[in-house]
């Protein structure tokens, strides 16, 4: 039985539970069951050791007897219970059942605690259905030498999918499906041998550590290349459910729990001292941050670039950029080798937000301190929640030689297999084949259809600001005197005074426009006057712009000192790719077609001073992008002429 199938054989537990918990509650049952059959299994061979030595040693000191137990039980936990899940009475199955969880070390038994373990006993008890669910599990072999470790996370990831579907999670609560794991593992370590010999030091972080999946693959991927290399795995995690299968799953491992923390790592970083080799996320993807906006927003404002979001914020409804933020600041220091991050994003922090913003701003830190290696963007419909078009980033605080100042984008868009059977929103993976050519691509930094290598300033552009002259002409026709009661500062006036005012604007001739705004300006001012009005600033401006029409053969209006004033509603800006001069873009590009246009050069970048706002985009799919011509218009008036005939004979068919 494959893990897919062993994970739907353990859900169909909620054969049981039906009618009796909600459909969003199986998983509540049904995941800490599996822990602690996996757990059972685990501890099997050694379980008449561990009770023989807790017999031995029961009047020691407890910090003894602890060492003592885990010693006989050659993991990281043990259980001196002498029950097991197939022995549990079935008239007294609830207080067996909780005692045997009790005699579970603390580091084990504290798992069952994130599950509400016993309340849920509780509720199976009182519906009587608690023993037949016991011996479900007490039958369903989940030993080390049937299904090692990566099999069990692929069982423990299933079953959260399902749990997923039941609670009707939203899209943004993925899950990360093993064959991208896998990859994103691949591309981060490749090249990374020697740091990874025999005696060498390695960390592991992930920020968003789910159920383990990446940290328990990096451990696995090491493991196959060099024995001898030790490891150390560091995780947080913000749901409970997930939290405490990571846990249990680096219990299984021999890995110190206590590096596995639970909460949300963008308000309350619980390895805020920490530094790590190697750092791979699969953050949540267009899930909003306003729960940890103060928090956030607080250390960015007063943290700065000593902080971790000094670059800039990302808007508030998606916070991938945030993690990614994150990871880059808790890169160790590239003295005995580049630390390493494998993240996986959405396309939107790939261009999302125009210069200046914070998504541009967080793109510029990566690219102008050459900290992005690579893209590669993989199929659609990996992910078993949503179908989204993903991409895997690969960043390095010290790029190899031949990378420096430099992206290589991978399209793997349409390396992939069809699955014969879909799980949720997977309809696609990739199989060992389809991850080497990625990996090799991504190896060779080589150009071809399917792998571009751009130097990091070809994303960056200036945005400056384009402005055309204001022209109008003015005139007091009935028509634009009746435009006087929709100019706002007019409203706020009482009846007589609009009157007053309609008034001295018919004093004047309604002939001609008139081009010239001072002449006409000097015109109103004498009118009202002559009516006794001397209006403020704002209901002045109101009436020339009520009295006006934008005409562009009239001159440019200019302001006291004689420069010409902007016409907002023809404002334009212009990307110039950067290392061009801006002026050399706009006589190119811009004047042919408008000669009376000019640069804002008071539109400045605030870091270099240069005119325009420095901005950045990575337009992955305009650089793999094949212009495929329509078919001939000959085929397609065929295919209509068949349709239609096929419709027609359809018709006679039932008329006859």
């Amino acid at each position: 039985m494959n893990q897919e199938n062993l994970a739907g054989f353990l859900w169909q537990v909620a054969d049981l539970l039906r009618g009796n918990l909600r459909q969003s509650q199986y998983g509540r049952v049904i995941l800490p069951f599996t822990i602690l059959r996996r757990l059972e299994c685990v501890l099997e061979p050694t379980r008449d050791q561990v009770r023989r030595a807790a017999e031995q040693h029961k009047d020691r000191p407890e910090g003894v007897q602890h060492k003592l137990l885990h010693k006989a039980s050659g993991q990281q936990f043990y259980n001196t219970s002498k029950l097991t899940l197939s022995s549990l009475s079935d008239t007294q199955t609830r207080q067996d059942l909780l005692s045997y969880v009790q005699r579970f070390s603390p580091e084990a038994r504290e798992i069952f605690d994130y599950f509400k373990f016993e309340e849920f006993v509780d509720r199976l008890e009182a519906a009587d259905i608690l023993y037949a669910v016991v011996q479900r599990f007490a039958s369903t072999d989940l030993s080390p030498e049937r299904l090692d470790n990566f099999g069990m996370g692929v069982v423990f990831e299933e079953l959260i999918r399902k749990f997923a579907e039941a609670s009707n999670d939203t899209a943004g609560e993925h899950f990360t499906p093993r064959d991208v794991v896998h990859l994103t593992t691949s591309l981060v370590f490749t090249g990374q041998q020697e740091r990874l010999k025999p005696g060498s030091i390695v960390s592991i972080y992930d920020p968003a550590a789910g159920t383990g999946g990446f940290l328990s693959e990096s451990q696995a991927y090491i493991r196959s290349i060099s024995e001898g290399a030790d490891v150390s795995l560091y995780g947080q995690e913000l749901n409970p459910e997930s939290y405490a299968i990571c846990k249990a799953d680096m219990l299984i491992k021999g890995q110190r729990i206590d590096n596995i923390k639970l909460g949300n790592t963008l308000s309350d970083d619980q390895h805020a001292d920490e530094r790590f080799d190697f750092l791979l996320a699969n953050p949540p993807f267009g899930v909003d941050w306003k729960g940890v906006q103060k928090t956030v927003t607080r250390e960015h404002e007063e943290r700065g670039y000593q902080g971790r979001f000094g670059p800039g914020l990302p808007r508030v409804n998606d916070g991938a950029m945030l993690f990614l933020l994150h990871q880059v600041s808790k890169m160790a220091e590239p003295k005995h080798g580049p630390a390493r991050i494998g993240i996986i994003l959405n396309g939107s922090p790939l261009f999302t937000g125009g210069a200046g913003s914070g998504e541009s701003e967080i793109r510029r830190y990566l690219l102008e301190n050459d900290l992005l290696e690579a893209i590669v963007a993989l199929p659609t419909d990996m992910f078993y929640n949503t179908g989204i078009a993903t991409y895997v980033w690969v960043l390095s605080n010290k790029k190899p030689k031949e990378r420096r100042g430099k992206v290589q984008l991978i399209n793997a868009v349409n390396d992939y297999e069809k699955m014969r059977k879909s799980l949720g929103s997977k309809r696609r993976w990739l199989d060992d084949k389809q991850i080497d050519a990625a990996v090799q691509l991504y190896g060779r930094m080589e150009e071809s259809k399917q792998s571009k290598v751009f130097p990091t300033e070809a994303f960056g552009y200036r945005r400056i600001t384009v402005e055309r002259p204001l022209r109008l002409n003015f005139q007091a026709s009935e028509e634009r005197i009746q435009r006087l009661a929709d100019e706002k500062p007019l409203q706020k006036l009482d009846d007589a005074e609009r009157e007053r005012i309609e008034a001295a604007c018919r004093r004047l001739t309604a002939d001609a426009p008139v081009t010239d705004r001072d002449t006409f300006a000097g015109d109103l001012d004498a009118a009202l006057k002559a009516e006794g009005l001397k209006p403020r600033a704002p209901v002045r401006k109101a009436i020339l712009n009520a009295l006006s029409e934008r005409d562009e053969n009239a001159p440019p209006c200019t302001d006291k000192k004689g420069n010409r004033e902007p016409d907002t509603d023809l404002r334009d800006q212009e990307n110039v790719p950067l290392g061009e001069s801006v002026h050399d873009y706009f006589e190119r590009e811009v004047r042919p077609h408008v000669p009376d246009a000019w640069i804002d050069e008071s539109k400045r970048d605030p870091h270099d001073g240069e005119i325009g706002i420095v901005g950045y985009e990575i337009p992955f799919n305009r650089h793999f992008y094949e212009f495929k011509p329509p078919r001939p218009l000959e085929e397609i008036d065929a295919d209509l002429r068949e349709c239609t005939d096929r419709i027609k004979r359809m018709i006679e068919e039932l008329s006859a």
